[in-house]
């Protein structure tokens, strides 16, 4: 079923469901069911006229006919062709720019929506309608909000004065089943070999930093890797959005930042949960993401007996990592030596795990490195590339053929190994 198609079909049903009824008097159970209802006589019909213009119509399966339904329903009711956007599992993220202009992701490629909001009013009441099902408001005085939805969906919505082409929402979904390392070895993003190098560092309890751009897989990856946590460990998750999915582990605290009321007040930052961890006797903190002041206090967690801990960052390689988390610890510490700020970094982070977005979608590890220490000398932290990606001569624009390759360095911080009992050298 094309999209065009669909949303014609959308359109047409609702119309005539709104010519031939009168909807004021349905609850939303009748409404479903008269809908569906009346999507059935217009397929029956379809197949008795034997239509070739009703060709898609005949070949609707069941899940495509609970889309239409569903869409039409939350166009009469609910938040218009936002829901019936919502309502496509297939769909990642969703992108509105104005009420015109509606762009989503499937399978990793961006793909304008013939679909469209009636007029810019139509989209800020169905906003206004989403967000307050949240429990947030958004208005001209607080233009800027954040929420999570029930299904961990991560939403953010720009309204007038700020936005100017319209109100914005930008909504990224997760998928329900929680990524494993098998299924990032059948993406290709890591080998077995690697998977089992992991496995080992991780039960080893190396403070592991994965970074990227946006886009790149991290917090897919985290996932991944908290499957090689222990499952007789207490686990503490701290996220500005709950989006890790860990399962195996029963001793599993979740913490979440709150932002500030109308009134600006009642904020609790990744940094408030960070120091509140240290106090739940927590044998690993696993931080969703560092963006600014907290990178201090997780450097500081990573130094006082929390080994194994765990977090992501937004950087283009290993070494511009260690350059952002300067910055970010700097302005948590104003005044801090560098020297001092890039010895505590040395100190905390074991490994880096660097992933990128490909040409053709395809999310790769680029690189895993080991931090060896800091050099007095040059003044800079030392890396040590253990695995680098590879391009095969063979890809093309279309599809990025390579792997991960073991490089001729030998892993030098083995201590944690060798307190592990694990006499495997990497």
């Amino acid at each position: 079923m094309t999209e065009l198609w669909k949303n014609d079909i959308i359109s047409e049903l609702k119309s005539e469901i709104q010519d031939h009824a009168d909807l004021t008097n349905f609850n939303d159970t009748q409404l479903k069911a008269f809908i569906t209802e009346a999507l059935d006589k217009k397929t029956n019909l379809a197949k008795a006229q034997h239509s070739d213009t009703n060709k898609e119509l005949l070949t609707l399966n069941f899940k495509e006919k609970k889309l239409i339904t569903t869409a039409v329903f939350e166009s009469i009711r609910g938040l218009g062709v936002l829901g019936g956007i919502i309502v496509d599992p297939d769909i990642t993220e969703i992108m509105i720019n104005g009420f015109e202009n509606i762009f989503i992701e499937k399978e990793g490629r961006l793909y304008k929506l013939e679909s469209r909001f009636e007029s810019r009013r139509e989209l800020e009441i169905i906003i206004t309608k989403f967000v307050s099902r949240a429990g947030r408001a958004v208005n001209e005085s607080d233009p800027i909000v954040d929420f999570r939805l029930e299904d961990g969906s991560r939403v953010n919505v720009v309204m007038k004065p700020i936005a100017l082409n319209g109100p914005i929402v930008t909504m990224r979904r997760f998928p329900k089943e929680a990524m494993t390392v098998d299924k990032l070895i059948v993406f290709e993003s890591i080998t077995p070999e690697v998977a089992e190098i992991l496995k080992l560092l991780v039960g080893a309890k190396y403070n592991i930093f994965v970074c990227g751009g946006t886009g790149s897989g991290k917090t897919t990856f985290l996932n991944a890797l908290s499957n090689f946590i222990p499952h007789d460990e207490r686990i503490i998750t701290i996220e500005d959005s709950a989006e890790l999915q860990i399962k195996n582990i029963e001793n599993l605290v979740q913490l979440e930042t709150r932002n500030a009321s109308a009134d600006g007040k009642g904020a609790i930052t990744i940094r408030d949960l960070i120091k509140s961890a240290l106090r739940m006797r927590p044998e690993r903190i696993v931080v969703g993401e560092v963006r600014g002041a907290e990178a201090l206090d997780m450097l500081q967690a990573m130094n006082t007996g929390h080994d194994g801990s765990l977090s992501t960052g937004h950087a283009n390689s290993t070494r511009d990592i260690l350059s952002r988390l300067e910055t970010m610890v700097l302005q948590g510490a104003d005044g801090l030596p560098l020297e001092a700020v890039r010895q505590q970094i040395a100190s905390a982070i074991d490994i880096i795990i660097h992933l990128s977005r490909m040409r053709d979608r395809s999310r790769r590890t680029m690189e895993i490195a080991e931090v060896t220490g800091y050099d007095a000398v040059s003044r800079q932290i030392k890396l040590n590339t253990l695995y680098e990606f590879c391009e095969s001569k063979e890809s093309t624009k279309s599809k990025v053929i390579g792997n991960l390759f073991r490089t001729k360095n030998a892993m030098e911080n083995t201590f944690k190994l060798e307190m592990a009992g694990v006499g495997v050298k990497i």
